[in-house]
């Protein structure tokens, strides 16, 4: 990439901040959706939902770990697939270090595939993340959240996904949806997002926005995350850069 233009120092600042006003314009917008997002009605949720996860057999209610609110990363890894989607991978390596931070705020994060237990925990640990995941094998959690398909649907050439009809294929999507549970043990479902609003996972993206290449996507292609990959899976070449790790 070439330099787009060079300029003076008192050129430069006079463009950063036209720029800044769109940003600022940006930030107040998206507090007024959270504002709209938080205001969203609530569904009680009276399904008897089970999990598996290493303490056992699981309620929806036991995933909130003694908090009120339960976030919860509806993970691409089927029943038969020998290791998780590397773009939902993408996002579960941003998660571990900002759980702590989660949790001061009454807030657990789980994640959700429907792969049996011991088929998520051997991907788990290979790529070495410590949050919970839990398997919802033989429930319905995925395909009622809307992130799981039949082959009757998937055969149809389009999927219910993201609120509407999308000309999808596939047996699962990415999705990122929120409980909450009162005082009572009540459970309710508040929100859940989908397509590109699973971004809201994805620091990396955020960070590479602010330089000259950016995502380095390509406006017309297919799939934009194509050159994503689980990250034990890059070239060496293209390994963190360590000049400064001491």
């Amino acid at each position: 990439m070439e330099a787009q233009c060079t300029v003076s120092r008192e050129q430069w600042l006079d463009a950063r901040l036209d720029l800044l006003v769109a940003e600022k314009e940006l930030t107040r917008h998206g507090d007024r959706v959270a504002q709209l997002r938080r205001q969203l009605p609530w569904v009680e949720v009276d399904k008897p939902y089970g999990f598996d996860g290493s303490r056992g057999r699981l309620s929806l209610g036991d995933l909130f770990h003694g908090h009120r609110q339960l976030l919860v990363q509806h993970f691409m890894l089927g029943p038969d697939w020998k290791e998780g989607c590397k773009s939902c991978s993408y996002m579960a390596d941003h998660v571990d270090g900002m759980r702590v931070h989660l949790a001061q705020r009454d807030t657990t994060f789980v994640a959700v595939s429907r792969a049996p237990f011991e088929q998520i925990e051997r991907f788990r640990r290979r790529m070495g993340w410590s949050f919970p995941w839990v398997s919802s094998h033989g429930s319905s959690f995925n395909y009622d959240f809307g992130v799981s398909f039949t082959p009757e649907q998937v055969a149809r050439g389009s999927l219910p996904y993201n609120y509407g009809e999308w000309p999808l294929s596939g047996e699962e999507w990415p999705g990122v949806s929120v409980f909450y549970r009162d005082e009572a043990g009540r459970v309710f479902h508040t929100y859940s997002t989908y397509g590109r609003g699973v971004e809201v996972m994805m620091g990396a993206y955020r960070m590479l926005d602010l330089t000259p290449l950016g995502r380095g996507e390509g406006e017309d292609s297919r799939n934009k995350m194509e050159w994503v990959r689980h990250h034990d899976r890059y070239e060496t070449a293209s390994a963190p850069d360590r000049c400064c790790a001491g």
